[in-house]
């Protein structure tokens, strides 16, 4: 007997196991290193290697014959690292190259292993403690890693470990991206090799004047509270740092004015550093000399609303041009130098690899596709030419090309080379099993980008099914894509019987700065605005297919924001709603997320009321289940019991599902599998 969908989604971390990932390309191009686990039920992540010349794959790092079976041990900073990366496997997860690709690097329970990518040979390093983010220096004679909040470095020869930086106090860490750079700037690291591999670009992130909060585990009242520093919206932030760390033992500072560093790179150009003011407004992009701390500022960008965080950038051609991307005319464009090279209306979504003087990057012409470009010194060339969503790397003139679309299941990868030959990286994730029946187009009177799943076995025309909304919604992040993973959700829910509608409203990515800035200063009007209109607008499109007298929503984080907010406020429409870790208000919110859109809570509460979901509790008449993880370090279960306890002192009935021990992501496969059970019954059951 097959396995239901929702036990297969869950036992497969949404089918992403067996899926290849972590592309490194060899400088020649010989070879491509990445990660896979062996099956599509597998939950350990193996590192292998393709030779791309005979095609032949090899396995290089199998943990469990490192491990044995023995379940993973993992230090606290490596689980809020995994949390923040939203990583749901196990095993080789992360790993470091040197710049030849001979040698790299990982962690592995804690521990720290060094592996020889030719041979395969794996060895275990000595350390004084559990280890977080090793990486190997570019000429592979040394590790750099942290462990116990101290910058480390090992020598691979002589064996010697020494701390390079240790903190002065519990709340100090050197090498580790603080919370905020982590969960809201897609920077996920704290050290920086020099391209010379005698000294190391450090953070030192200090927490002291974050606010404390306790995470408590009701279900086990004889465990203390978790304790967290989490920086919430107009509270104060950890204060950062930079220092050059030589393997000499010298020790440099690079002072900076503005809140917030938002990445760095150090090539054979330049030592670069990004910063970013509180307000967002303004970003500044230097270069440091190493020698002295001394910084020169390359360029400013400004925006009256926000300047966006794009990742791949700053990096440098041959000749040592600046590569870059910005908010120009209405779009994000790529600059080589001063020059924009990209129309406006090409939305350059990120610099994915810089090969000499070739660059490789990602943009939307169309928001529901997301395209392989590349820059070559004269023209623009595209690399991707079928419809669908698109990633890839590129080294020493060989691509690795990983493609989705509505046409094909999972991920296809693909290796080209110099020559133009495609090698393929096989996938071993498992097939869903469901007949997606699933229509891209646009909706409303904002041409939303909309998609309509109906059951594989409903006859257009033959009947109303009820009407399941299942947007996110939320600011700079996106559903409506042309890929299959996008809707397998949402097919599920579909063959339960309902017609099911993902729109994605203003403020997602793929139309424009414009497009996005029409949130600012409101999440919650424009965002609930717009799924009323993609509603109206497929009701208009499937005339005999939509049932409008039974219409629920369901979401999860900024989805379960808006889930909630649509009973509350817009009743005549919604009939019921599933909140999965709703942000019920934006002052238990973090700092760079909230204050993008919302700004200074202490200068403009009225922004934060409008957008708060307490002063509605009162309003509430339709069904609504609340989910919450209890150890939820991102959106803290507070929100949801905080509008429990305001539904309560209306008197409006409600229900909520507490989640004991379960995070923001619910990676347990028996929590994922039933929540989606739970879900159909409740709107069963509330839509009759």
């Amino acid at each position: 007997m097959s396995e239901s969908f929702p036990r297969l989604s869950a036992r497969t971390r949404r089918f992403t196991l067996g899926v290849p990932r972590g592309f490194t390309i060899s400088p020649d191009g010989g070879r491509v290193v990445f990660l896979r686990t062996r099956s599509g039920t597998d939950p350990v992540t193996c590192l292998w290697e393709l030779d791309t010349e005979t095609h032949v794959e090899r396995l290089v790092v199998d943990p469990r014959r490192l491990h044995g079976d023995e379940e993973e041990n993992l230090p606290p900073e490596e689980r809020a690292r995994r949390e923040r990366s939203r990583e749901a496997a196990g095993g080789v997860v992360a790993y470091a190259a040197d710049a030849s690709v001979t040698r790299a690097c990982f962690a592995l329970s804690g521990a720290l292993y060094v592996v020889e990518l030719g041979s395969g040979e794996a060895r275990r390093l000595e350390t004084p403690g559990a280890v977080i983010d090793p990486r190997v220096s570019p000429d592979g004679r040394h590790v750099a890693y942290v462990t116990g909040g101290a910058l480390r470095v090992q020598d691979l020869v002589s064996g010697d470990d020494r701390a390079l930086a240790t903190p002065e106090s519990e709340t100090v860490t050197y090498g580790l991206a603080e919370f905020i750079a982590a969960e809201e700037m897609d920077r996920m690291r704290g050290h920086w090799w020099a391209p010379s591999s005698d000294a190391l670009l450090v953070e030192r992130a200090d927490e002291a004047p974050v606010h404390t909060w306790h995470i408590a585990d009701p279900a086990n009242p004889d465990r203390p509270a978790v304790t967290q520093r989490y920086p919430a919206a107009g509270t104060p932030n950890a204060v950062t740092g930079l220092f050059v760390l030589g393997l000499d033992g010298s020790r440099v500072a690079v002072p900076y004015d503005e809140e917030y560093l938002t990445t760095a790179a150090w090539d054979s150009h330049a030592l670069s550093i990004v910063t970013m003011t509180r307000d967002q407004r303004t970003m500044r992009l230097f270069t440091v000399d190493p020698a002295t701390g001394a910084s020169t500022l390359v360029r400013e960008d400004t925006d009256p609303a926000w300047v966006d965080i794009v990742t791949g950038v700053p990096a440098h051609l041959d000749d040592g041009s600046l590569v870059w991307v910005a908010g120009s005319e209405g779009g994000h464009r790529l600059f080589v130098g001063d020059r924009a090279v990209t129309p406006p209306t090409l939305q350059v979504r990120a610099v994915l690899d810089v090969d000499h003087d070739s660059v490789l990057f990602s943009a939307s012409g169309d928001p529901t596709e997301i395209h392989l470009w590349t820059w070559d010194g004269h023209s623009l060339l595209p690399v991707s030419t079928r419809s669908g969503v698109f990633s890839g790397r590129m080294s020493g003139g060989v691509g690795v090309l990983s493609e989705q679309s509505l046409d094909a299941e999972g991920v296809s990868t693909t290796v080209v080379r110099r020559d133009g030959m495609a090698v393929p990286i096989p996938s071993y994730a498992e097939r869903p099993g469901l007949d997606l029946r699933v229509s891209l187009g646009r909706s409303g009177r904002r041409e939303l980008a909309t998609a309509v799943v109906l059951p594989s076995w409903h006859e257009q025309g033959s009947g109303r099914l009820p009407v399941l909304m299942d947007p996110y919604g939320g600011p700079h992040a996106q559903r409506v894509l042309n890929r299959r993973g996008s809707y397998l959700e949402s097919q599920w829910f579909a063959e339960q019987g309902f017609a099911v509608i993902v729109a994605d409203g203003r403020g997602t990515p793929g139309r424009g700065t414009d497009w996005e800035r029409a949130v600012r200063n409101d999440l919650a009007t424009p965002a609930l605005d717009d799924q009323i209109d993609a509603l109206q607008g497929v009701a208009e499109q499937y005339p005999d297919d939509l049932d409008l007298t039974r219409v629920a929503i369901r979401g999860w984080s900024f989805g379960g924001f808006l889930a909630a907010l649509a009973v509350l406020r817009r009743p005549d429409v919604f009939h019921a709603a599933v909140a999965g870790a709703p942000v019920t208000d934006w002052r238990l919110y973090d700092t760079c997320y909230t204050e993008r859109y919302l700004g200074d809570p202490g200068k403009q509460p009225e922004v934060y009321e409008k957008s708060s979901l307490f002063a509605d509790a009162a309003k509430l008449e339709r069904p609504l289940l609340l989910i919450h993880g209890l150890a939820d370090d991102n959106v803290v279960a507070a929100h949801t019991l905080r509008l429990s306890s305001a539904l309560l002192a209306a008197g409006r009935q409600h229900n909520v599902l507490p989640l004991s021990g379960v995070t923001h992501m619910t990676p347990q496969e028996v929590v994922a599998e039933n929540l989606l059970l739970l879900q159909i019954d409740f709107l069963k059951k509330s839509l009759g």
